[in-house]
């Protein structure tokens, strides 16, 4: 089972800070539970490893083996949520150099993201590189009308359909939508796309589990049963018992002692460069969670040992605002053995015998121990293997850990109020109707810029 482990930064407060903010850990805890705080209609996920839909889950893993045996690429179109989780996992558990084999060692599909932004160079790279390749297209939005993977479906879709037919087409196109309403769901409708549910009750951060990431993981040759098991072990660990034996309330607890005092700024390291969208994925999760109201802890990420020679100096003697949560991965299924060289003038002979893993955990030790001494408190996360089950317990103890600590923080874990008001510039910028007052009234707000 996942560990959490704040040994190394009791130097930064006093052991009875936990106990005196306990109480405040049992109220987030019956806020969840019993979903009576803020935004508790989006809880779902709290369940979901256990209760989720069986029947939608077999016809994923049928769309997914069709995907695997009938096309070389899978286009995923979506942002935000709709995304990132399964980047995470895909990323974390594929090969990146052997991109049509899956992580059960089987054909799969290629799995490529579009939808995440709106750059010209990025949309025309993806359709130079698709266009003597079968590809299929997963669209993944609650409503249809977010601005990017919109533009993106218009974009790709037509060129589906211009190299396939339209006919084709429609059997190429995977939906995930709402269930009931929206754009995407009235199109799936009409033309008979094959569609799968964005579930009303889990917001898209927290959707990695549910059809919006677990149809591209499973395309992507990635075991999702595995995946499930792992967050229902996680849910069941955590369920009940004392919050100071819980490693999701401790993390919370300790994360936001930490922000009491100063250090405002988390920054997750990982060891392994497989985990870097894993961290991508936390920045959302915690960012969009915690950041409102003024408050929240900023979520950052380095990928060590890379960033320590660009970020390391910082870290270690910049302004001290920061703290680290080390992800750790603490077993690796095969090893490199450093062997002696009889010249040595790099000097590693001391090293031979060593394995590479050994290595890079004295690495990891040594830089902690440094950043402590720095003033840098550090905490870790670690996970026993790097596989389907310990990232699925992995994700639940990081959506668990961020409703506590929204909670302890006195914000809603669970809108994003914030996300509107860049859309609402740049609709008036750009002409949207109904917009037309606005936009005078930006740009001249732009001409003084």
């Amino acid at each position: 089972m996942l560990n959490f482990s704040y040994k190394t930064a009791t130097k930064f407060f006093a052991e009875e800070e936990l106990e005196l903010i306990r109480s405040q850990a049992e109220a987030a805890r019956t806020l969840i539970v019993e979903k009576t705080g803020a935004g508790s209609d989006f809880l779902g996920w709290l369940e979901h490893p256990e209760t989720y839909d069986r029947e939608e889950f077999q016809r994923i893993l049928s769309a997914s083996e069709r995907i695997r045996s009938d096309y070389e690429v899978l286009l995923v179109i979506g942002i935000g949520g709709s995304y990132l989780g399964a980047r995470a996992v895909i990323e974390a558990l594929r090969n990146p150099y052997q991109t049509r084999v899956g992580a059960d060692g089987k054909q799969a599909a290629e799995i490529i993201f579009a939808g995440y932004n709106l750059s010209t160079r990025a949309y025309l790279e993806i359709l130079d590189y698709l266009k003597d390749k079968s590809f299929a297209i997963n669209v993944i939005s609650k409503s249809g009308t977010t601005t990017e993977p919109a533009v993106a479906f218009r974009v790709f879709k037509k060129e589906l359909e211009a190299r396939f037919g339209r006919e084709e087409a429609k059997r190429r196109i995977f939906v995930t939508t709402d269930r009931e309403r929206g754009a995407l769901k009235t199109l799936a409708d009409q033309e008979g796309y094959e569609r799968f549910i964005v579930p009303d009750d889990i917001g898209g951060r927290y959707s990695v589990l549910s059809a919006v990431g677990l149809l591209p993981i499973a395309a992507a040759g990635i075991d999702i049963e595995d995946l499930m098991a792992g967050a229902r072990a996680a849910m069941k660990c955590y369920a009940e018992g004392d919050v100071l034996d819980n490693p999701a309330a401790q993390y919370a607890m300790v994360r936001n002692i930490l922000m009491r005092k100063g250090f405002s700024t988390e920054i997750t390291v990982n060891y392994e460069p497989k985990l870097h969208f894993f961290a991508e994925w936390w920045k959302q999760l915690f960012g969009e969670s915690e950041g409102k109201c003024q408050r929240g802890i900023f979520p950052a990420a380095v990928d060590n040992t890379s960033d320590l020679h660009s970020m390391g100096q910082y870290i270690q003697e910049g302004r001290r605002f920061l703290f680290e949560t080390v992800l750790w991965v603490q077993s690796e299924q095969t090893d490199l053995v450093i062997e002696a060289d009889e010249a040595n003038l790099d000097g590693l002979n001391f090293l031979a015998g060593e394995t590479l893993a050994s290595v890079n955990k004295r690495a990891m030790q040594g830089t902690m121990l440094a950043h402590v001494d720095g003033g840098v408190p550090n905490l870790s996360v670690e996970i026993g293997a790097l596989d389907a089950f310990a990232l699925g317990e992995l994700i639940y103890f990081y959506e668990l850990a961020c409703a506590y600590s929204a909670y302890l923080n006195a914000v809603n874990p669970f809108n994003q109020p914030g996300v509107e008001a860049y859309k609402k510039n740049m609709f008036a910028l750009l002409g949207k109707p109904g917009y037309e007052e606005a936009r005078e009234a930006l740009e001249a707000r732009l001409e003084t810029i």
